[in-house]
């Protein structure tokens, strides 16, 4: 017989913990069953100083969400199949080509095994599934369309990531250019310049303006550089520690929104994660006000948002319409508001929202493509510029040199 140690939540939702020898885990689980409990946890092995099994649980973590919509693709053909629950997780865990999400996997199975719903099983690994997996989950499961439903989240987490991988395609390339472009620069104003301005200082001429510009921007540099870089480095810091308040967080969020251009386009980003969201939620058979509460749970990336949808979801609960309630809140342009209007009087609000939350994300695809035409001739003429302005500094007392040794 083996020691197996074991949680489980009583009648009146109280979790308890203990330990018992047994033939097999599931003699275990059946016996804790008897007795009228609900089984969280069994596993084989002696009970730590933490409370875990010995050796302690594996770490588990954020997955990448192409990761998880395979997985919720595989899962639900494995279940349109006729391949029961536990087996499908256990399947996918084993072989599962992501060894953190094989490991999240092997936990929901045995969960699973013990008595726990999927939504229950995978809501005790928040860090791998977010809110949204989860209420589509219990969505699929209370509704009897788990398969269905599944395919939904793998088609909305797919969307999701099209929409990253293509934001960070866009600024990938401008960034190294970027980066390329302040070295070389650092590289002419710390190890070029220098040399030279010990030779205008021999010969002792009358420099031009813009080769005094560039002399004192170099000697600051070398002279205050690395006070520089600690002033830099205290700044954003305290910037960092700042935005972290709710106040700062607040402003800098407002701040965001209304950048020139700029503002435009991440409000475009939320509207298409916040419609698109919206719209896989209800599809998925999610109640209004648990959607809306969903979507103000996960817009913690933005609290003017956050706090546009807190203020929708009370008002909705109040009894008012979803088109009114985002109205109100002042936060939201006109169209929305008007075509979820169009969507609540047609009974097709789901549709409507789908069709906005593509109106939106053409609009963030038509930015990426103009900003990406845009952003790399703009950077290539402003770093010649400056390079040009540097290497006029320099020649323009030597052509100076020159006159005057030919005199």
């Amino acid at each position: 017989m083996a020691k197996f140690t074991y949680e489980v939540q009583d009648m009146n939702g109280k979790k308890l913990r203990g330990s018992v020898e047994a033939d097999s885990r599931e003699k275990v689980i059946f016996a804790l069953q008897n007795k009228g409990y609900i089984v969280l946890d069994v596993k084989e092995g002696s009970a730590g100083l933490f409370g875990g099994a010995v050796g302690g649980p594996k770490k588990t973590g954020k997955v990448p969400g192409h990761v998880l919509a395979f997985f919720a693709e595989q899962l639900s053909t494995l279940l349109a199949g006729g391949v029961p629950l536990v087996r499908a997780i256990s399947l996918l865990g084993e072989y599962a080509s992501n060894p953190m999400l094989g490991t999240v996997l092997t936990q929901v199975a045995k969960d699973i095994a013990g008595g726990s719903s999927l939504h229950t099983a995978l809501s005790r690994h928040k860090r791998t599934f977010s809110t949204i997996w989860l209420s589509l989950v219990q969505a699929g499961e209370v509704g009897g369309q788990l398969a269905d439903t599944l395919m939904q989240v793998a088609k909305y987490t797919k969307t999701q990531e099209g929409m990253k991988s293509k934001i960070i395609t866009a600024v990938t390339y401008p960034f190294i250019l970027g980066t390329a472009s302040i070295g070389v620069l650092i590289y002419f104003i710390l190890g070029i310049v220098p040399t030279f301005a010990q030779i205008f200082k021999d010969f002792n001429i009358e420099l031009p303006m813009i080769t005094v510009v560039v002399l004192a921007v170099s000697s600051f540099l070398i002279n205050h550089g690395i006070l520089l870089i600690v002033l830099m480095i205290g700044a954003f810091v305290g910037f960092r520690f700042y935005i972290k308040t709710p106040e700062g967080k607040k402003r800098w969020h407002a701040f965001l929104l209304s950048m020139p251009l700029f503002g435009n386009f991440l409000k475009n980003i939320y509207y298409d994660r916040m419609l698109s969201t919206l719209s896989t939620l209800l599809q998925s058979g999610v109640t209004i006000l648990n959607a809306i509460s969903v979507l103000e749970e996960s817009f913690d990336t933005n609290v003017i948002i956050q706090n546009a949808l807190k203020q929708v979801r009370a008002e909705v609960a109040a009894g008012k319409s979803i088109s009114e309630s985002f109205r109100e809140t002042g936060i939201f342009p006109g169209l929305m508001t008007e075509m979820m209007l169009m969507g609540e009087e047609s009974g097709k609000l789901p549709a409507i929202i789908s069709t906005l939350s593509k109106f939106y994300a053409d609009n963030v695809d038509q930015f990426i493509a103009r900003f990406s035409a845009v952003i790399d001739p703009i950077l290539i003429c402003g770093v010649g510029a400056l390079i040009g302005i540097i290497v006029a500094s320099i020649f323009l007392p030597i052509f100076k040199l020159s006159q005057i040794g030919g005199n």
